[in-house]
């Protein structure tokens, strides 16, 4: 009885911890919500051509604005990014671009709240902006799949996109498919992510850490 009385008081110390715990995650959000943290967006869709491993983008006119080159696989019939868009023809086909952050004043507020010794929420508001910064992409590609005219069947569940089950998908430089992190500057040259206080370090990582940015493909064939 003596031991299953400890057990008991053990589980209910446990279950006060998780809840004090789920309360300070709570009012970390509560100040993200209240103006703490701030979500911004920038995208176009750009003409674009196809030339073997390169990705010509254009902004008008005859001569391209930035090109990509991206690595093929290395397997028979190996695929690169490029291929994704159609070689030149009467009509250039497209691609889009876009940048989302959550990222402004946050490492401030969690240094701040460091120093003070408030780690938890310190790291917390670091994580959020991460997600948030994450969550912002995902609505963001979303809405661009819409305009392209093939949005997502009612009823897609969560899992299925968290899984990229939908026609289009986005890679982001740093990754196998583009695995060049210095193209990142073309992409900032094109879409100018400034504008939304993203900034490019002289490594071709973003500034704030909680910023996403992607090109996106609409051809059936992307995964």
């Amino acid at each position: 009885a003596r031991r299953r009385g400890v057990v008991v008081r053990r589980a209910r110390a446990g279950d006060r911890r998780a809840i004090e715990l789920e309360e300070k995650i709570e009012r970390v959000k509560e100040e993200c919500r209240q103006g703490g943290m701030r979500v911004r967006v920038v995208w176009q869709f750009f003409e674009a051509e196809s030339e073997g491993n390169r990705l010509h983008v254009f902004t008008g006119g005859r001569e391209p604005a930035e090109t990509f080159v991206f690595p093929r696989q290395r397997k028979e019939d190996g695929v690169a990014l490029s291929d994704l868009v159609l070689p030149p023809k009467p009509g250039r086909d497209h691609i889009a671009l876009f940048a989302t952050t959550a990222g402004e004043g946050i490492r401030e507020l969690a240094e701040e709240a460091k120093q003070k010794g408030e780690y938890l929420r310190s790291y917390a508001l670091q994580a959020l902006a991460l997600e948030t910064a994450e969550a912002a992409a995902e609505w963001l590609h979303s809405r661009i799949r819409a305009m392209w005219g093939f949005a997502d069947p009612e009823g897609l569940t969560r899992q299925a996109v968290f899984q990229a089950r939908y026609r289009g998908k986005r890679y982001s430089f740093g990754y196998p498919a583009c695995p060049d992190l210095e193209s990142q500057a073309g992409l900032f040259r094109l879409l100018r992510p400034e504008d939304i206080g993203i900034e490019l370090t002289e490594g071709f990582m973003m500034e704030p850490e909680a910023s996403v940015s992607a090109l996106v493909f609409h051809h059936p064939d992307a995964a």
